[in-house]
């Protein structure tokens, strides 16, 4: 774990679906580093109030809301009650996200909006209140590896994904020179729901490094990027080297 940063530490951040998984992960990574931290969940109560409680046991300050993020006028109303709960919001983490399996013959509308929804509308309306804030330093939007590729399995999450990336590139333009806003794009570093290990370890071959990283390489790029003062527009791709072997886009 990195040393403790004095350009974060009693800053604020907003991180989106931080209740469990990689948001979690995220959430205990700034406490470590003095950053106190508003951690959004929709269904996971449970998971959130354990975690604002462990947060809080590293010194810091931390807060659980709730919110459907695919609800109009709801993204703009969390990070209102945000700020009146925690006060000025110096960081936006974008993670929330889903994952629902659908193909480009069986996709819904209703599944398409719904992945659009969370994935790159909701973090475009948390980005344009954010920015209406003087105390906005930064913004980190959680992609995935495979949108240089294709996702033929998961073709909802796959445009909606897309379009984030599009939104990353077009926030740092719109927003510099007050914020920066750069991206993460995970490979192979949790199993999905319902699997184990095992998922990983079958996959590891198809990316350069033939094996898998864990949430641990996830926390020293979003600490990276918290404190690199001269990127923004960037996307990192932490999946050891997948990316590379994406052909879809050129």
């Amino acid at each position: 774990m990195a040393t403790q940063s004095d350009n974060l530490a009693g800053r604020t951040a907003l991180i989106t679906g931080a209740a469990h998984r990689l948001g979690r992960t995220i959430a205990l990574a700034l406490a470590e580093q003095g950053v106190n931290v508003i951690v959004h969940f929709n269904t996971s109560s449970t998971d959130a109030e354990a975690l604002v409680d462990a947060l809080r046991h590293k010194g810091v300050r931390a807060w659980s809301l709730r919110a459907d993020l695919t609800e109009p006028g709801t993204p703009e109303a969390l990070f209102s009650e945000a700020c009146a709960l925690a006060g000025p919001i110096e960081i936006l983490i974008n993670n929330a996200s889903i994952f629902t399996s659908d193909t480009i013959q069986s996709l819904t509308e209703e599944a398409l909006w719904y992945n659009v929804r969370i994935h790159a509308l909701a973090p475009l309306q948390l980005a344009r209140v954010f920015a209406a804030y003087k105390e906005a330093s930064q913004i980190i939007n959680f992609l995935d590896c495979r949108i240089v590729d294709y996702d033929s399995k998961h073709a909802s999450y796959h445009l909606s994904k897309r379009m984030l990336f599009s939104l990353t590139r077009m926030l740092a333009m719109e927003l510099a020179p007050q914020i920066r806003v750069n991206a993460i794009a995970p490979g192979l570093i949790l199993p999905p729901k319902g699997k184990d290990e095992t998922y990983l370890q079958e996959l590891a071959h198809t990316n350069p490094l033939r094996r898998h990283g864990n949430p641990t390489d996830i926390i020293n790029a979003v600490l990276f990027l918290l404190n690199a003062s001269f990127i923004t527009g960037q996307v990192i791709f932490v999946d050891g080297g997948r990316h590379m072997r994406g052909t879809m886009y050129g």
